[in-house]
């Protein structure tokens, strides 16, 4: 999925952030605001894992969305 199709849905797709993330915080999805980026920054920071392993993680979900 094209992520500026996830940017453009952003306050829909906060939900399923929130389901699969949910050490995500409602400030950081506020944060993040669809940027590809940040999202993938917040995941690899909350839950320690590699940048890869979290471009992995958002690249899925944003397929799912």
């Amino acid at each position: 999925m094209n992520w500026d199709i996830v940017k453009g849905k952003w306050k829909q797709a906060v939900g399923s952030a929130k389901s699969k993330w949910g050490e995500l915080t409602d400030d950081d999805l506020q944060q993040i605001d669809g940027d590809r980026e940040r999202m993938v920054g917040k995941v690899q920071e909350k839950y320690g894992v590699a940048r890869d392993e979290a471009e992995k993680q958002v690249d899925d979900w944003a397929k799912k969305i």
